[in-house]
């Protein structure tokens, strides 16, 4: 089944066989439409000149090249400096801890918890985003190590439209932007009573 993650067919594809590429599209899935998010990726990795992002590539280019990289119009990221930093980060990480192999940290682990620890480890993810790239891996890319859905909690439940894990179409699009400002609707009503 073809992703429905970024904007394009090409940057879908890219996601689906560069495995830095889908890590690099969850770190930039912030304060940014889904669909951007995961397509800068692709961007970027025209933008270097390549059919595959490289995390040793990445992690040793030199840092005002690499944000320029992120700034030239149309920007990859709302925040382009602060998040071509922390793509360098994550690839450093990766070239530290995993020898620059992105999809060794999800072949490797034994149980869906030591999944989610790795992936909040890494530089520019959390518990929260952990669990949802879980789900994400779980859900369309057929990673699922022992106790996966329950490592990746709510995020894990089957249908439960929550996060970019459950995105399959436009439907299914259509059903996380509602959940996310149901949401937000009501954390901000719960801010305001307080």
């Amino acid at each position: 089944m073809p992703l429905h993650l970024a904007t394009t067919p090409d940057a879908n594809a890219l996601l689906a066989e560069d495995p830095l590429a889908l890590l690099a599209g969850m770190l930039l899935d912030q304060q940014i439409p889904m669909e951007k998010a995961f397509t800068s990726p692709a961007v970027l990795a025209e933008r270097m000149g390549v059919t595959r992002l490289d995390a040793h590539q990445i992690a040793v280019y030199d840092p005002e090249g690499f944000e320029q990289l992120f700034r030239q119009v149309p920007a990859l990221h709302r925040f382009p400096a602060a998040m071509a930093k922390r793509v360098q980060e994550l690839c450093r990480s990766l070239v530290e801890k995993y020898d620059g192999d992105a999809a060794s940290i999800w072949t490797t682990a034994a149980t869906g918890d030591e999944l989610v620890s790795r992936v909040a480890g890494l530089p520019g993810f959390g518990q929260q985003k952990a669990k949802i790239f879980t789900a994400l891996l779980g859900k369309q890319f057929g990673v699922q190590p022992t106790g996966w859905r329950e490592a990746a909690g709510l995020y894990g439940e089957p249908g439960s439209h929550r996060s970019v894990a459950d995105v399959i179409d436009g439907t299914s699009l259509h059903k996380v932007r509602s959940f996310k400002q149901q949401q937000k609707a009501a954390a901000k009503a719960q801010a305001e009573s307080v």
